[in-house]
């Protein structure tokens, strides 16, 4: 691994993330084809936050928080702090204090793949954190690492600059030339929904709207009436 500090990534305009993050997580993971999602491992810590930003990536040691502290300084209006470490770690590497630094320089929220702490405080001032774990463990600031590389949560690639959007569902990842698509496309989807929507509170139903009555039989579903338990 690279000991480095990548300065000047590409950013995309928060304004156009904002109006991703407003259709939510579920629905541009099913607009991009279900990609992106970093996986159930990664929890609010307190319920309620959405969001969306560029990424700072960081690549940290476990149980060292040295490199957050480094990429605090990277760190611009728009963008979300998202951090993993080079082995499984669940220590309370992000906390009130870190949120507070990055919370006055515009940073929108933190993504990290170990653990955080403060949690009653992250609440209370409103920054979102998304994390593997809650921990009052704290760290050691010794170990070089990396920041604004490309890394991995969940099995997705992350890079500097990618979008990043998080809410009660979790935490996805869209590349950043892939934007554009994801605007359109979960517009489309969003309108779907709402039209389905629309259906279901007139009373119809999804064996009906979706075509799923005809393929029952196939499947061997039959339908028979009561006569007892059997």
């Amino acid at each position: 691994m690279r000991n480095v500090v990548i300065t000047g990534i590409p950013r995309a305009d928060p304004r156009r993330i904002d109006t991703l993050a407003g259709y939510g997580v579920a629905t541009v993971h099913e607009a991009l084809g279900r990609t992106g999602y970093l996986g159930p491992g990664l929890r609010p810590a307190w319920p309620g936050a959405r969001t969306g930003g560029n990424a700072v990536t960081v690549l940290s040691w476990p149980g060292d928080n040295l490199m957050i502290h480094v990429a605090v300084e990277q760190c611009q209006i728009g963008d979300i702090l998202v951090v993993t470490t080079t082995s499984p770690s669940t220590d309370g590497m992000f906390g009130e204090l870190f949120a507070t630094a990055l919370a006055h320089r515009g940073v929108r929220g933190v993504v990290i793949n170990a653990g955080v702490r403060d949690v009653a405080e992250l609440r209370a001032m409103g920054f979102p954190a998304w994390s593997a774990a809650v921990s009052a463990q704290g760290t050691v600031k010794a170990t070089p690492g990396a920041v604004n590389v490309p890394i991995t949560i969940g099995g997705q690639l992350i890079r500097p600059g990618d979008t990043i959007l998080a809410d009660d569902d979790g935490v996805l990842v869209c590349p950043r030339e892939d934007l554009d698509r994801a605007l359109t496309a979960s517009a489309a989807r969003a309108d779907k929904e709402a039209t389905t929507r629309a259906a279901f509170l007139k009373g119809e139903l999804g064996l009906d709207r979706y075509g799923l009555r005809e393929r029952l039989p196939g499947l061997g579903i039959t339908y028979e009436e009561y006569d007892g338990d059997r």
